[in-house]
């Protein structure tokens, strides 16, 4: 068995703030994150994983396993007010502002679909988790830019759990990114909308 690491990625500093705080970033490598009641051989193709050496995460908060390439741009938003907050009220705020940013940069027919999902035209186009602590409550998302269906299938198996929407779609088909789906937007002119978007939240 491979080794699994602690999450260490940028987004986790964002607990040492103590005022709200977005961070936008891309990943400097291919990672795999487990999510915190995932484990590795029900998750991936433990052997394929480990043929290519990819380095795979445990992070802490919940929802399924996730790959993070350099075709990915990950959103995270931190909140030190945690006993105000509800989970479903998080999601659905910021995830809806991220949709209008997105419309503002010429994206269309996206939806919230399951607990946490945006889909660009029926397909997962962005998944999010939440983690909380006494003190903060973590959000942080991935967008998928460019990262082709085919890597995701590759290496992660189905998962143990869908929202409904899925309806047991392979990842091949049911993941999609912005590029895929015809659109040219830039990592740096996505950031800048979204940026001002999340400042309302």
């Amino acid at each position: 068995m491979f080794k699994i690491s602690d999450y260490c990625l940028p987004d986790i500093k964002l607990l040492e703030e103590e005022s709200k705080k977005a961070l936008f970033w891309m990943p400097d490598h291919t990672y795999i994150v487990l999510g915190a009641s995932n484990k590795p051989e029900d998750s991936l193709f433990t052997e394929k994983v480990k043929q290519d050496n990819i380095i795979v995460m445990k992070r802490l908060s919940g929802g399924q396993t996730v790959m993070l390439t350099p075709n990915n741009m990950i959103i995270a938003v931190v909140f030190p007010d945690v006993n105000t907050l509800q989970a479903k009220n998080v999601f659905y705020n910021i995830n809806t502002l991220i949709i209008s940013a997105l419309e503002e940069s010429g994206i269309n027919d996206l939806s919230l679909m399951g607990i946490s999902d945006i889909t660009l035209s029926g397909k997962k186009i962005l998944g999010s988790a939440i983690y909380r602590n006494k003190d903060k409550l973590l959000y942080h998302a991935v967008l998928n830019l460019s990262e082709p269906a085919s890597t995701y299938e590759k290496y992660l198996k189905h998962p143990s759990k869908e929202p409904d929407y899925r309806n047991g779609r392979k990842h091949i088909d049911f993941v999609t990114s912005l590029k895929d789906s015809g659109y040219t937007v830039t990592y740096d002119n996505l950031e800048s909308v979204l940026s001002h978007f999340l400042k309302k939240v």
